[in-house]
């Protein structure tokens, strides 16, 4: 598999390059981009040490002047405070405006490295190389960066687009499974929101919780063993699932973001799912429970509060959460968590808008809409019952 995805936009527009392998290419395709010679690879500990020599390696083969940052890997380090030291190093290394920040990691370093990039120096250079499945198919497209403030996700942070976002599906080995079923909710989301052709390709998958059921068997050897086969190439069964997870998903990101590059209309349609996931996230302490955990509970809710608005149908909801069981991902609130607190936390959500909690909710596999008129007691009564 090898696809380049383009993201068009009036100011940067840019590629989105899946390629197994790639990592080693990072360089050279960097070098393409005529940027400045100075890099500060920004990862966490444990991505680093399966990956972070490959890709220095990769950037000072193509003449670049590398430096590397490590911070704590978890969504609870996604702060001012970590921001804080990827500016010590940018001057410490003396990252000038030609200089590039490299995100190496998940959506969590993706989103903190943007932000430091579109503010150090008022924006430099930036690069995305996701290793998760969630930060490949949506975090590192499209530009949103930034941390969380101790009330809320994402609260603060800045719009910066990426000079190129380059996926290697061959690190996915190394993803753990819990992290692989939290992209897996992101996926469902592209499938309910804007590709029913995508959802109706999950549907027919046996299992969706481990990614070696979505890649076809490899064929045997003369000797009677299975030939090595790169993740993503597939094997006698011709394309992967996996194949079309990335590219479709990839391929969705990018037509909305390049329709809406900011969230001024349609682009709010990537929120599906996550107005309750966030409030999840922020009154669990980001610790108890992954993003794409609570993306997958808030699906749940937002469907079964559009079944309860008469806008779709329960066989409907049914469908998608059978998919969001089907990839080992929550559909139940975690115990103990107050209904009123959520009620609270929807408020401060960053999509309220002239005071009124905004919510994605489908219509239709494929197509969903973006509505403010929810009232409160519907939220209550479907989260009671969940």
């Amino acid at each position: 598999m090898v696809s380049a995805i383009k993201v068009n936009l009036p100011q940067q527009s840019y590629d989105i390059a899946i390629a197994p392998g790639s990592l080693d290419q990072l360089g050279d395709r960097m070098a393409t981009l005529k940027l400045g010679k100075k890099v500060l690879l920004v990862s966490n500990p444990n991505v680093f040490q399966f990956y972070g020599e490959r890709a220095i390696a990769s950037l000072k083969a193509a003449g670049f002047e590398v430096a590397s940052y490590i911070l704590p890997d978890g969504e609870n380090y996604k702060t001012l405070e970590s921001v804080q030291k990827i500016y010590d190093a940018a001057l410490e290394n003396r990252l000038e405006r030609s200089a590039t920040m490299v995100a190496l990691g998940g959506g969590v370093i993706g989103d903190m490295t943007g932000f430091a990039a579109a503010t150090w120096l008022r924006g430099i250079n930036f690069v995305q190389v996701p290793t998760t499945l969630l930060a490949m198919i949506d975090a590192a497209i499209g530009g949103k960066t930034g941390v969380n403030h101790p009330q809320g996700k994402n609260l603060i942070g800045a719009f910066n687009q990426p000079r190129l976002v380059l996926i290697d599906p061959e690190v996915l080995k190394t993803l753990p499974v819990r992290e692989f079923r939290a992209g897996m909710a992101e996926v469902i989301k592209y499938g309910v929101i804007w590709d029913a052709q995508l959802f109706d390709e999950l549907e027919a998958s046996q299992r969706l919780d481990e990614m070696e059921y979505l890649i076809p068997p490899t064929p045997l050897n003369k000797e009677g063993y299975n030939s090595p086969t790169p993740l993503g190439k597939g094997g006698e069964g011709g394309s992967s699932l996996m194949d079309s997870i990335l590219t479709r998903s990839c391929q969705a990101k990018a037509d909305v973001v390049s329709k809406d590059e900011k969230e001024a209309g349609q682009r709010a349609i990537l929120n599906y799912g996550h107005t309750i996931g966030h409030a999840v996230e922020s009154l669990t302490g980001y610790t108890q429970v992954l993003h794409g955990e609570a993306v997958a509970i808030g699906m749940v809710a937002a469907g079964q509060i559009a079944v309860e608005l008469g806008m779709w149908t329960q066989e409907e909801t049914q469908r998608q959460d059978a998919l969001i069981e089907k990839a080992g991902l929550p559909t139940q609130l975690p115990s103990g968590l107050d209904i009123e607190a959520i009620i609270e936390a929807l408020k401060i959500d960053k999509k309220v808008k002239a005071g009124k909690v905004r919510f994605v909710l489908p219509t239709q596999i494929g197509v969903v809409t973006v509505t403010d008129q929810v009232p409160a007691d519907i939220i209550r009564q479907v989260l009671r019952g969940m």
